[in-house]
């Protein structure tokens, strides 16, 4: 029970802080309006690291079906504990997503654009195009889960691997982010993006249903990949 709690608030911390990222720059009226992909990018990987940091030593701060499913395919995580791990990253990320309406709900009443609305929630691609999409989620989680195996691998000081995790996280917003806005997670995105569809969101427009399989299956593809491609080779 404690890993399940663990897994769901650290969840629910990321996506507060990661939606919440979002909300500031594109929800009219708030103070860090327009402030860029940088800001963005060092907000999420930020809202990464500091649930690590807090659920690392319980859960294995997991917060990422990618990384569970990951895990248990090469026999480092029990499949038993699968499903309750992806159970407790769902509840939280939809329960993070809906406190971030909560918290800007003021902003959020006084935006016009859809868009803008939904990409709070959850990830849009650049350029609708199903392939090119499906391969850069596959791409970006590929790299997420080879790299939080392979530093594993490198001895650091108490304390340092959440601050590397959550550079690994940045240096994929800033690298591969630009085409689907980088889920890399089917959690972040499904999770909230049911907030989006349930909530009484001023004027919200569509919640995108039919672009919402990819930035699901193909983040467990590259994941389940890359985790498989670091058992081969370590």
């Amino acid at each position: 029970m404690s890993k399940f709690i663990a897994e769901m608030l650290g969840t629910m911390i990321l996506i507060i802080l990661g939606d919440g990222v979002v909300a500031n720059v594109v929800l009219n009226k708030t103070k860090g309006q327009n402030s860029g992909w940088i800001v963005i990018t060092t907000g999420w990987a930020l809202a990464v690291a500091i649930p690590v940091f807090i659920f690392g030593s319980t859960s294995g701060a997991h917060f990422n079906p990618a990384v569970t499913i990951g895990l248990a395919v090469i026999g480092k995580f029990p499949w038993n504990n699968v499903l309750p791990y992806i159970t407790a990253q769902l509840i939280g990320a939809f329960i993070g997503a809906a406190i971030v309406w909560i918290y800007y709900r003021p902003h959020f009443n006084v935006t016009e654009d859809h868009d803008a609305k939904l990409s709070v929630f959850c990830t849009q691609p650049a350029i609708r195009d199903t392939f090119s999409n499906f391969i850069c989620e596959f791409i970006g989680t590929f790299i997420l889960v080879f790299s939080i195996l392979g530093i594993g691998n490198t001895h650091m000081a108490d304390g340092v691997s959440p601050l590397v995790v959550g550079c690994i996280i940045w240096v994929i917003g800033l690298t591969l982010g630009g085409t689907t806005g980088y889920a890399i997670n089917p959690v972040r995105d499904l999770g909230p993006r049911i907030a989006h569809y349930v909530l009484p969101i001023y004027k919200k427009g569509s919640s995108e249903w039919n672009y919402a399989w990819i930035p699901v299956i193909a983040p467990i593809c590259g994941g389940v990949v890359g985790a498989i491609l670091y058992k081969i080779l370590f």
